[in-house]
C-alpha cells in the first residue's frame, strides 16, 4: 500500500504544483499586459504634467547695479512639441516601475510556489493514507482469513462510494465462503458417516452373523445382506463421484437431444414402476436440444424420474414431460411442507428426514436431487421444485434458452 499511497502522493502534488504553475503564469501575463497603461495613468493623476521640464532649465537674469544692465542670457531652443517629452517621460516612469513590480511579482511567486508545493506534498501524503485506509483494512483482513474466524464482517462504517462498495463486496463474499464452507464440512461429515456406517454393518454381520460356525442357510443370508450392503456403498461412491464432477466446470459439450434420453431413461425405470404399482406416463410436447454432456444430462433425467418413484405411494403415479424449455417431473405422494422445498436439493436429506416414507431397500443415500442441482448448474440451467396441493413434488430443470437454441440451429 506504500507504493500506491506514494503514486498518489506524487500524482496529487504534480497536479497542484501544475495548477500553481499556470495560475502563476496567467497572472504574469495578465498583469504584464495592463501593467504599463495602469501606472503611467496612476503617475499622471498624482504628478500634474506641468510641473515636468519640458523646455530644459532658464537662467536667471541679473540686473546688479554694480555691474550695469544685464542682458538676458540665451534661452535655449525650445522643443516643437512638449506633449511629447511629457509622454516619454511618463513611459520611462511606467515602465521602470512595472519592471520593478513583475520582479517583484516574479521572486514572491517562485518563494510561494516552493513553499506551495512543500505543503501540497505533506497534504497529499495524508489524503492518499487516508483514501487507501480502508484498502489497508480489506488487506489485513483477508490476510487473518481462515475457517475458524470466517464469520467476522468489515462492516466498514464510510459515506457511500467505491470503497464502501469494495468493503460491502467483501463482506458479500465472506457470506458466500461461509456458506460454502459449512456445506462442504457437512458434506464430507455426512459422506463419512454413510460410509462408516456401512462398514459398521458389514463388519457386524461378519462379526457376529458368521461366528460359531453358521448354518448355511444363514451363510446365505449374511452373504446376501453383505452384497446389498456392498452394493449400496458401491452407489453411493458413485453418487459422490459424479457430484464432484458435475461441481466442476464442463470438460466437452456436445449436441444432446433431451428428449430422446428422456424416452431413454423412462423407458429403463418402467419395471421399477411396475413394481411399486407406480403409473409412469412420458410427454413430449416439443423436441429440446442442448449442448452439453449426454452422461451427465442423462443421469439428471434418470435421478429425477428415480426420485419421483421412490418418494410415491402405491398407486400413484409419475408424469415427465419435455417442452422447448426444459423437463418436468412431476410425481404423487406425501405432502411436502413448503418449508422444506428450498432444502430438497442438499446433499444427504433422506426421505425420513423429509417426512417422506420411503422403501428401504431402495439404497437411496439423499444424493439424487443434489447431483440434478449440480448437473444442471454446470449446463447455467436452474432448477425448481413446487409442492404439490395434493401431495408429492413438480421438480423442473429449465435450461438457458441461447444454449438450447444454438443446439436446435446445429
Amino acid at each position: 500500500m506504500n507504493s500506491e499511497r506514494a503514486r498518489l502522493t506524487a500524482l496529487y502534488t504534480g497536479l497542484l504544483v501544475l495548477a500553481g504553475v499556470l495560475l502563476t503564469t496567467l497572472v504574469y501575463v495578465l498583469l504584464q499586459q495592463s501593467l504599463d497603461s495602469r501606472i503611467g495613468t496612476a503617475v499622471t493623476q498624482v504628478i500634474p504634467a506641468n510641473s515636468y521640464q519640458t523646455n530644459g532649465p532658464t537662467a536667471p537674469q541679473r540686473n546688479d547695479a554694480a555691474f550695469g544692465p544685464t542682458r538676458p542670457m540665451k534661452q535655449p531652443m525650445k522643443t516643437n512639441k512638449p506633449g511629447k517629452a511629457v509622454s516619454l517621460q511618463v513611459k520611462q516612469v511606467s515602465d521602470a516601475a512595472g519592471d520593478a513590480a513583475l520582479s517583484r511579482l516574479l521572486t514572491v511567486s517562485g518563494a510561494s510556489l516552493a513553499a506551495f508545493t512543500i505543503l501540497s506534498a505533506a497534504l497529499a501524503w495524508w489524503m492518499a493514507g487516508r483514501v487507501l485506509r480502508p484498502v489497508g483494512v480489506i488487506t489485513a483482513k483477508a490476510r487473518q482469513l481462515s475457517a475458524e474466524n470466517l464469520h467476522e464482517r468489515l462492516a466498514l462504517e464510510s459515506p457511500g462510494g467505491e470503497l464502501k462498495e469494495l468493503a460491502d463486496t467483501f463482506d458479500e463474499m465472506l457470506d458466500r465462503i461461509e456458506h460454502l464452507v459449512a456445506a462442504r464440512q457437512r458434506f464430507a461429515a455426512n459422506a463419512a458417516h454413510e460410509l462408516r456406517t456401512s462398514v459398521a454393518v458389514q463388519r457386524a454381520a461378519a462379526e457376529i452373523g458368521l461366528a460359531d460356525d453358521p448354518p448355511p442357510e444363514k451363510v446365505a443370508r449374511m452373504r446376501s445382506k453383505l452384497i446389498e450392503n456392498a452394493d449400496g456403498s458401491e452407489r453411493l461412491i458413485e453418487s459422490l463421484l459424479l457430484l464432484a464432477v458435475s461441481d466442476r466446470q464442463l470438460q466437452r459439450r456436445e449436441h444432446v437431444a433431451m428428449h430422446d434420453i428422456t424416452a431413454r431413461c423412462t423407458d429403463g425405470l418402467r419395471d421399477e414402476a411396475a413394481r411399486r404399482s407406480i403409473a409412469l406416463h412420458v410427454e413430449t410436447a416439443e423436441p429440446l436440444s442442448v449442448e452439453g454432456d449426454p452422461v451427465l444430462l442423462e443421469h439428471t433425467v434418470h435421478n429425477l424420474v428415480s426420485s419421483g418413484l421412490r418418494y410415491n405411494h402405491p398407486g400413484g403415479s409419475v408424469r415427465v414431460r419435455v417442452d422447448a424449455d426444459g423437463v418436468e417431473v412431476a410425481n404423487t405422494g406425501p405432502v411436502v411442507p413448503c418449508e422444506d422445498v428450498p432444502r430438497l436439493f442438499e446433499p444427504f436429506r433422506r426421505a425420513r428426514e423429509r417426512g417422506h416414507r420411503r422403501d428401504p431397500s431402495d439404497g437411496g443415500a439423499g444424493l439424487g436431487l443434489s447431483i440434478v442441482a449440480s448437473i444442471a448448474r454446470a449446463h447455467d440451467a436452474t432448477t425448481h421444485a413446487t409442492a404439490n396441493p395434493d401431495g408429492g413434488l413438480t421438480i423442473r430443470v429449465r435450461f438457458h434458452p441461447t444454449a438450447a437454441q444454438s443446439a436446435t440451429a446445429a
